[in-house]
């Protein structure tokens, strides 16, 4: 989301140095962060449960927990607004009679209906999609790419490089299409697009589609 103005004012004083460097320099001035763990949660709330966390400010309302496939319902919810495309952990379904004993992923929420959507397995066909727009987008270099430009683009953290074409509908929304299907892409997200070693830019997810259908995220 940072302009031109912003980072022209901005120091980065490790320049380039890649963090294994740094551990080993820390390690080397007996600087306790060399041995620091990385961070993974979430900065603004510390280390705390993020469900607990929303709880304080979403008050809880159950639903149904419906398998996508088959419309079967396999158990409760607390929220929809609990719960993130790609989920895995904490839905309390696991080990159910007559059912695989794969993961049980989430693959869509209606909100007005309280329902949330869940399959099985990993690489199910309901988590994946192929193309979404993405609105107020912010182009670091101030400069809108070129039409259909293709180039990689993170949809979720530290997920690998997909290949993706840009489709420019207008300097602040973008239709970004997927070379190959991905996984668990996400309306209210962030996607994020590189060009080589260049950050261009990024926007939100808006909506989310598979064979130019509109699904439920």
């Amino acid at each position: 989301k940072l302009n031109q103005n912003q980072l022209k004012k901005t120091l980065f004083p490790l320049g380039n140095i890649e963090k294994i460097v740094v551990r080993k320099i820390a390690s080397f001035l007996l600087i306790a962060v060399a041995n620091k763990k990385d961070s993974t949660g979430i900065c603004f709330i510390g280390e705390r449960n993020f469900k607990q966390f929303l709880k304080n400010y979403i008050p809880a309302k159950k639903g149904k927990i419906i398998n996508k496939a088959t419309n079967e319902i396999l158990g409760e919810h607390e929220g929809v607004m609990y719960y993130t495309i790609g989920q895995r952990k904490g839905l309390g379904i696991g080990g159910l009679k007559n059912h695989d004993s794969g993961s049980w992923f989430v693959v869509g929420k209606d909100v007005v209906k309280n329902i949330l959507y869940v399959a099985q397995g990993e690489e199910n066909e309901f988590l994946l999609a192929d193309k979404c727009l993405v609105t107020d987008v912010n182009w670091i270099s101030g400069k809108t790419p070129e039409n259909n430009l293709k180039c990689q683009a993170k949809f979720r953290y530290r997920q690998p490089d997909q290949e993706v074409i840009l489709e420019i509908i207008d300097e602040t929304q973008v239709l970004v299409k997927c070379l190959n299907p991905v996984k668990a892409i996400t309306s209210g997200q962030e996607a994020v697009f590189y060009y080589q070693n260049e950050c261009l830019g990024g926007g939100t997810i808006d909506k989310v589609y598979k064979n130019d259908k509109l699904l439920d995220c």
